[in-house]
């Protein structure tokens, strides 16, 4: 049995699932993109080929692997993209929760059932149809869980608006000893500069009391400012609109001091090395077309 195990976003990681990037399927039509970067990538003709992403993922793998960690991957599902694994399902302390995905993308779930068959039943938890909620939204921090949202009127208008209010609620009764603080995302469908698709695309903590933060990516500037100050002014580097557009946001901490990111983040990782993480810089621009990066990537089951 897999006894699961993730209070926070930077513990020392024993356990994840690597989505896959192998049998990816044709490149999408237009109108089937799910964000506004793959849009633009289709439309430029610069869409990712399969053989780079599965290179890019070997990589991120083995670093992973030359940590310790214990890496599972989906099985594969011919012309399936199953790279982004963060958006299937999430674990918050000993409970895996089955994100409320696009109905497209329901059979990625089944692709990891073989490791779902080898937890507690009572710890594997679906919510309602109503919950709309993906694991790039949801960020476990020790006493509290961050959600990103997006509750206004025109909520279905947005492909790119994965989270709900009713998100909120349910988690909130589902954890009643963790305090639930949502964040209200800036959404566009044609705009990727304009676009926090997930939480992990404008905010992410390192370290042990440090966090990365885009201002723009939120709607409230009181809310940005309570994340802010959270952290501290001290503690937050700040990412500008174009470094929010190339992810800089979506690394992924195998441990506090440790941290995979992408090689083109030289401002960031820079100031990560300057705080004493070791910083794990591998190629991952190709991915990267596809509005998701190292954390998208990965769904940590088991944190010391």
């Amino acid at each position: 049995m897999i006894k699961l195990n993730v209070v926070d976003e930077t513990a020392p990681l024993k356990a994840v699932v690597l989505g896959i990037a192998k049998h990816n399927g044709p490149e999408p039509k237009l109108e089937d993109a799910y964000d506004p970067k793959s849009k633009e990538h289709i439309i430029a003709g610069t869409y990712p080929e399969e053989s780079d992403m599965v290179r890019e993922m070997e990589g991120f793998e083995a670093v992973l692997v030359k940590h310790g960690v214990k890496v599972y991957r989906p099985t594969v599902i011919p012309n399936c993209n199953q790279i982004f694994s963060r958006d299937i399902a999430f674990v918050i302390e000993d409970i895996l929760i089955k994100a409320n995905i696009l109905p497209d993308r329901e059979e990625e779930y089944q692709a990891i059932k073989y490791l779902i068959d080898q937890i507690d039943p009572a710890k594997v938890v679906y919510p309602p149809q109503e919950v709309h909620v993906e694991g790039g939204d949801v960020m476990p921090w020790n006493d509290y869980i961050f959600v990103g949202t997006y509750t206004a009127q025109d909520y279905p208008d947005y492909i790119t608006a994965r989270t709900n209010k009713k998100a909120v609620d349910f988690l909130t009764t589902l954890f009643p000893n963790k305090t639930v603080k949502a964040f209200e995302l800036k959404k566009s469908n044609t705009d990727p500069k304009e676009n926090a698709l997930h939480l992990d695309c404008c905010f992410q903590p390192v370290g042990k009391n440090m966090a990365i933060l885009h201002k723009a990516g939120f709607l409230i500037e009181t809310e940005y400012e309570w994340l802010r100050d959270f952290f501290g002014r001290d503690h937050v580097f700040e990412i500008t609109k174009e470094e929010m557009y190339q992810m800089n946001s979506n690394i992924f901490s195998i441990a506090p001091n440790v941290v995979v990111s992408d090689q083109r983040f030289t401002r960031l990782n820079t100031w990560l090395t300057s705080k004493g993480i070791t910083v794990e810089a591998i190629e991952y621009k190709e991915i990267a077309k596809q509005e998701g990066l190292l954390r998208c990537s990965t769904l940590p089951l088991i944190r010391d």
